[in-house]
């Protein structure tokens, strides 16, 4: 199969997959970038209307003016890009650093979200911008200067993989994706990690926001979802859903891509049946 192109618009990149059905738009984590999802568009059912984009600073996308951007930028540079493309409300999905993406857009544009799902949550340090970087975060940047793209990927591609060593193409797919990343794209990235809170963001996202982790997550464990769920949980006096998925690490849509979009539809039926009813 022919790999998918790549669009531009409003200084953005993003793949896509038009359908006239609900939208369900896709927000990356640190480390790949829009092709990821990919897999996914041969899954989803083909009446559902897909986008994934490029973050600013990733794979052609205009990276963001900030040196040290919050979360808050990132929301309004997908409201302008979503409104570029004549997007009203989506179904947002973000995985892993799009986690802290989505929540912003949410709680900052909540007439926006039909439905929010949050896989492999990442829930930030919550450093104040400009602050000191976690040991973490400065561990990161270090590493791209001193090895590169390449070797970077190569180093860390492994880790986000359950059972690396038998799931040597979804290694491969992972380890292609991060040998992508800009440098200046990246650090405004962790710069961003390291300012995120999750569970801040949610407590005043109004919408229920469904969980996905995988079961092998070693990057984002199951520790920050459930914080995030219990942030969300205490703000609204619901429980939202969480998912686990065996058999999956930190890319969980990757490594188990059935079981991934069968929950992403429950989720979505539930929010078209629950507009239906507020109609």
């Amino acid at each position: 199969m022919a790999q998918p192109r790549l669009k531009s618009n409003a200084g953005l990149t993003y793949l896509e997959r038009e359908g006239s059905g609900p939208r369900i738009v896709f927000l990356h984590g640190i480390g790949s970038n829009a092709m990821s999802f990919a897999p996914l568009f041969e899954v989803l059912p083909g009446d559902l209307h897909l986008l994934a984009w490029n973050a600013p600073g990733y794979l052609g996308s205009d990276p963001l003016p900030s040196p040290w951007p919050i979360a808050d930028d990132y929301a309004a540079r997908l409201a302008t890009f979503l409104d570029a493309l004549g997007f009203g409300r989506v179904n947002l999905v973000g995985h892993s650093l799009g986690t802290l993406m989505a929540a912003a857009f949410a709680r900052d544009f909540p007439d926006r979200v039909q439905s929010l799902t949050l896989a492999a949550a990442a829930n930030g340090y919550g450093v104040p911008r400009g602050g000191t970087l976690p040991d973490k975060a400065c561990a990161r940047l270090e590493d791209l200067a001193r090895l590169g793209p390449q070797a970077f990927a190569m180093a860390r591609g492994a880790n986000l993989v359950h059972d690396p060593e038998n799931n040597a193409d979804i290694v491969g797919h992972v380890t292609d994706a991060m040998s992508r990343i800009e440098p200046h794209g990246y650090g405004q990235a962790v710069r961003m990690l390291a300012s995120g809170d999750l569970p801040g963001n949610l407590a005043h996202v109004p919408a229920r926001p469904r969980f996905i982790i995988g079961a092998q997550d070693r990057i984002t464990p199951r520790t920050q979802t459930d914080a995030a769920a219990a942030a969300w949980a205490n703000a609204h006096g619901a429980h939202p859903e969480i998912t686990e998925i065996e058999g999956a690490g930190h890319a969980v849509y990757l490594q188990q891509p059935d079981a991934f979009c069968a929950a992403l539809l429950t989720t979505l039926s539930a929010a078209t049946a629950q507009t239906r009813e507020g109609a």
